[in-house]
């Protein structure tokens, strides 16, 4: 049994390298960028107005009353091509390019208009309102990073700097095999022993969450025959993430299964809490492609607890664990010789401080915490116990509110 890190540390050494690819903007979501983003453009490109009203020499308007001639106009997309000399002013609209020459709004509000005839409500203590050329961003600058898992900003950053396109990492594709005679698929009819099959829906929007793609292999019945049956079928994944099966029960098929494939083993248990019974091979498809399986335990909270350890990582869409800081609210008691992730609520208090409490009820079959939970608890192995007030680490989850 191996701890947490040297788990962590072997899917690093055995994650493929994934080819790049380039593809559109609108199919980017949730991929990982293979290559920094550099701006094609200046945005804005000019100074440009930040509001409706009238561009104008800031030394003409100081005082309330000033009187100008009104000689043209600069909608966006259209400049004024001429020069704002001193008693003119250009109508100017919000994005429209300030002309040469002008170095204030006057808001439309602040001031009277009559004919071609401009006079100046109220006093202006200085130059406003004149977004200036490049203040977002400018031509040559890095904006996106290489590994940047892509969200719905990065993307419009991307249009904006003028990218149709973009290069990622080739999304891997995760086969999801699940196993029991007692399971059925959602929306079955079920008699009082059966269980329905939730974790291939919670792990595969996970994956997709995570910029993956998912095949759903099925649920396949105690026996080897029908393990190995769906192994095959998977063949074209990258990852193969069968979950359940794999305790020390007389009904648990499912290594068996993969060692009658050619599974080769990397570790067979991992020191944690929930997960112990998670574990990690590759395998030669009848191809001759090289696959990597990722085992997690059937209990639907073991099994969502350790694909944010494991599966993430070995997706590619993290290189590690990432931990944050956060202030207890609760005791806990000492930890026991693994271990231990707990699922909790974490928020900011009235000074700004991450603050987190664990739920009371922590039962690896327990799928209602999770719905709540936006945060796992790390408590160290034979570590504690744990006052409210002190500071321990904690993990953002993929799923639930307010994600940290």
């Amino acid at each position: 049994m191996i701890s947490v890190s040297d788990a962590s540390d072997l899917l690093l050494k055995h994650r493929k390298t994934r080819p790049i690819i380039d593809v559109p903007l609108t199919d980017s979501l949730g991929a990982r960028l293979a290559q920094d983003i550099i701006a094609k453009i200046t945005l804005p490109p000019l100074a440009a107005s930040a509001m409706d009203g009238y561009a104008v020499k800031f030394a003409d308007v100081r005082k309330a009353g000033a009187k100008l001639a009104v000689i043209g106009e600069s909608p966006a997309g259209h400049p004024f091509k001429g020069e704002v000399k001193s008693g003119e002013a250009v109508r100017i609209f919000t994005g429209g390019a300030v002309p040469q020459g002008a170095d204030h709004i006057v808001i439309q509000e602040n001031a009277k208009r009559e004919g071609d005839s401009l006079t100046t409500l109220f006093d202006n203590d200085a130059p406003r309102h004149i977004r200036q050329a490049g203040i977002d961003f400018t031509k040559g600058e890095v904006l996106l990073t290489q590994g940047t898992v892509i969200g719905p900003m990065h993307i419009a950053i991307a249009a904006a700097a003028n990218h149709a396109v973009l290069p990622i990492y080739k999304r891997p594709v995760v086969a999801l095999i699940a196993n029991g005679d007692e399971l059925k698929a959602p929306g079955s009819k079920v008699s009082d022993t059966d269980i329905i099959s939730s974790n291939p829906a919670g792990l595969g929007a996970l994956i997709r969450l995570w910029g993956g793609e998912v095949m759903h292999m099925g649920i396949a019945s105690d026996s080897v025959e029908a393990i190995t049956d769906l192994i095959h079928k998977a063949k074209d994944a990258d990852i193969i993430v069968p979950v359940g099966g794999a305790s020390v029960g007389d009904h648990d098929y499912m290594q068996d299964a993969f060692r009658a494939c050619g599974f080769t083993s990397v570790f067979e248990k991992v020191a944690v809490r929930p997960g112990k019974p998670t574990w990690f091979g590759t395998l030669i498809s009848k191809s001759g492609g090289k696959q990597v399986v990722l085992g997690l335990p059937g209990n639907p909270a073991s099994a969502t607890v350790c694909a944010h350890l494991f599966l993430n990582i070995l997706m590619g869409s993290a290189d590690g664990l990432s931990f944050a800081k956060a202030k207890l609210t609760k005791d806990l008691s000492a930890n026991g010789p693994r271990e231990t992730y707990m699922r909790a609520l974490a928020k900011l208090d009235g000074t700004g401080q991450l603050e987190v409490t664990p739920f009371p009820r922590q039962d690896s079959s327990l799928l209602t915490p999770l719905t709540k939970a936006n945060v796992l608890i790390r408590l160290p192995k034979e570590a504690g116990p744990w006052e409210a007030g002190d500071v321990i680490d904690v993990l953002a989850l993929g799923t639930g509110p307010n994600l940290i």
